[in-house]
């Protein structure tokens, strides 16, 4: 029998006796035994935050996010053997794209993350905030990395993705993560963990793993630490409420299961292409990991003219659905994750049976294909109705975790929101429409209960990530049932792990600290220009005062004939009486185009190209007569990796272009982005 072990403080072990055996859950085979029993909690705890913490926070956010997408492309090339032991949890290929790669899509993105973070170990937020009429004190935020460990307790149901999702976004922020899969499939995860740490691509440290029951996995965190859970609302909230985690106010993040709902709209009718999608679209959330998933459709809500359209052709569909061993050709659905699981779903029918009718599907009463009904957890899709769900309520407070759902009627819109929020709070819901009204009525006033909601219409079927799929570029949690707690969100997500710190001082000070120019902090003039210098040579304030120049009628003539800016204030002055201006003025963008002519050298040199332009305002008008010049200072640097050997490298420098008048005062301002070459490149 195959042990699942542990990684934890730097090895490989497995817990004192057996805690739970793993089965396959198509053939019902046991398999492997699993036990975290007789671990030392606090001494693993111990061991990321002395081990692994201080070795992320050393790397910056670039390093970071190019140590997750070197762990992305790595993984992605082993998937194969994740596919294959995939099979065991009861998924079929489809089921396991979503876990597999759909965690290391999480790595992808989050590595992206690191073109919105400094080049820094930690990030700098917001802008600077005078406090002193002079100028001299000045405060900013800073965000820095928990000098704890991020405690990941996951669900069943997605072995790979569950791990992923999380972790990534905790690595990206600079803390490390003990990850406690689920013991029914941790198995998958174990696999999955093998090849990070052989890939030595984290640091050590950064990831420890506990495939057993993990009894006391939060008795020893600290207020540094912060604890995820996924999985059922009860046992989240019996963590959320142990003494430790109140006496440490240790951050909890909750993501529990919910009662999400899909609308179909009023327009949608039998014959619309939006009523095939909302078809379509719930039978694929009852049988995807044969709806085993947090955001699986329990509610579905159609107007009450159109029950027995829908229910007639959901029908239809869902007998379509074979269920059985995924590598038999034609299979849809497989397997649920245990045996354990098939009796709790069906504990759950029963109590709902107890208020509404089965209209499709049958407990017991099924065939599956290629594979042993009984030695298997197999289970049929199942389908309620409940045409009193005002009176009869059980279907707003209790969820069966697998292929099962409930139709329900509503008589308008407006109850329609208020059916939604009788689940006291949802992960996602979903409305088919193509009417942008009843559109925006329902996501305004349904928004308050719901973490998430798909707007799916016949536009954009087919590049929608569908109702069940979070993404991790957006927010992944709900309000009341649903947790009260974010995942993923991009940035957002990265940030929960970061204690955001006010600090005060000097604006030398602040830009020694955050190592980005703050205004009033001394500006140095560079020698040479700037465009002289290479990326390491470039100090952070130094600035090129330039030559200045006065600024002409001709000027503005020459101006709009070149750019076919012609827009009155520029070129008639006879057209002003009632606008702002005294005269004609400047445009805005002849000033700041006179102001690159005047910082640029034009020489060959260390700057390879200018590429964008950021916080561009116009503060002050420019007439005739008038005289500008510019200070042109280093405001931010970050490196850049090399795209291949023969890439050139180089870092991305930020440019503060300050363009003032003959009394000192800003007229435009703008940062400026430039790529530019590091020293060892030859010219």
């Amino acid at each position: 029998m195959q042990k699942i072990n542990n990684y934890v403080q730097g090895q490989w072990q497995f817990g004192d006796g057996v805690e739970y055996t793993a089965h396959n859950a198509i053939t019902g085979v046991d398999f492997a035994e699993v036990s975290s029993a007789g671990l030392d909690y606090e001494a693993i705890l111990e061991y990321g935050r002395k081990v692994g913490g201080p070795a992320l926070r050393k790397m910056t956010f670039q390093e970071r996010g190019r140590m997750l997408k070197a762990l992305a492309l790595h993984l992605n090339g082993l998937k194969k053997k994740f596919y294959e032991l995939s099979w065991a949890t009861g998924a079929t290929k489809v089921d396991s794209w979503i876990d597999i790669e759909g965690g290391f899509g999480n790595l992808f993105t989050n590595a992206s993350l690191r073109r919105q973070f400094p080049d820094l170990p930690y990030y700098v937020d917001g802008d600077a905030v005078g406090l002193s009429k002079g100028g001299s004190f000045i405060g900013h935020h800073i965000m820095v990395p928990k000098r704890g460990v991020a405690v990941h307790i996951n669900a069943f149901n997605f072995p790979v993705w569950g791990m992923l999702e999380k972790a990534a976004v905790n690595w990206m922020a600079g803390v490390p993560c003990v990850v406690k899969p689920s013991e029914y499939t941790s198995f998958l995860t174990e696999l999955v963990v093998q090849e990070i740490i052989n890939s030595k691509i984290l640091p050590e440290g950064a990831l420890q793993l506990v495939t057993g029951k993990g009894h006391g996995i939060i008795d020893h965190v600290t207020s540094q630490d912060v604890v995820t859970f996924t999985g059922s609302a009860a046992t989240g909230r019996m963590l959320k409420a142990t003494p430790r985690i109140i006496e440490e106010s240790v951050p909890f993040n909750l993501e529990a299961d919910s009662l999400n709902a899909s609308i179909l709209g009023e327009d949608a009718k039998p014959g619309t292409a939006d009523f095939d999608i909302f078809i379509k679209s719930v039978q694929a959330e009852m049988t995807v990991k044969a709806g085993q998933k947090c955001t699986a459709i329990r509610r579905i809500m159609v107007p009450e003219n159109l029950m027995e359209d829908v229910q007639i052709a959901l029908g239809q569909r869902l007998a379509k659905t074979t269920i059985g061993d995924p590598q038999q050709e034609g299979v849809r659905m497989g397997s649920l994750a245990t045996k354990i699981q098939v009796d709790r779903v069906k504990e759950s029918i029963a109590r709902l049976a107890a208020e509404q009718n089965i209209v499709f599907g049958d407990v017991e009463n099924f065939e599956v294909a290629g594979a042993d009904k009984n030695a298997g957890a197999f289970f049929s899709p199942i389908l309620f109705r409940n045409d009193n769900p005002f009176t009869k309520t059980a279907v707003h407070e209790i969820e069966a975790f697998g292929p099962v759902s409930t139709l329900i009627p509503y008589k308008n819109i407006e109850e329609a929101v208020e059916l939604t929020a009788m689940g006291k709070g949802s992960l996602v819901t979903s409305i088919v429409t193509s009417d942008d009204k009843i559109a925006t009525d329902f996501v305004v006033n349904a928004a308050h209960s719901n973490g998430r909601i798909l707007v799916l219409n016949e536009k954009c079927a087919k590049e929608s990530t569908g109702h069940g799929s979070p993404m991790p570029m957006l927010t992944h949690g709900g309000p009341g049932r649903a947790g009260g707690g974010e995942e993923m969100g991009g940035k957002r997500g990265v940030l929960h792990y970061l204690q955001r710190t006010a600090i005060q001082g000097h604006p030398d000070t602040i830009t020694a600290i955050t190592q980005q120019y703050q205004p009033g902090a001394a500006r140095p003039e560079a020698n040479p220009h700037v465009f002289r210098q290479h990326f390491e040579e470039l100090n952070v304030g130094d600035t090129v005062y330039t030559h200045k120049h006065t600024v002409t009628d001709a000027d503005i003539a020459s101006f709009a004939q070149v750019s076919g800016d012609n827009f009155y204030a520029h070129v008639d002055a006879t057209s002003l009486e009632g606008t702002i201006f005294e005269g004609k003025v400047a445009h805005g963008y002849y000033i700041l185009s006179k102001a690159a002519g005047m910082f640029v050298d034009p020489k060959k040199g260390p700057v390879l190209l200018n590429y964008g332009i950021d916080e561009c305002r116009f503060t002050k008008p420019v007439y005739p007569g008038m005289t500008i010049g510019v200070k042109f200072t280093v405001k931010e640097k970050i490196d850049q990796e090399k795209r291949s050997e023969d890439d050139i490298a180089k870092g991305i420098v930020k440019f503060l272009v300050d363009i003032y008048d003959e009394t000192d005062e800003t007229v435009g301002i703008a940062t400026i982005l430039t790529m530019v070459k590091k020293r060892n490149q030859t010219e």
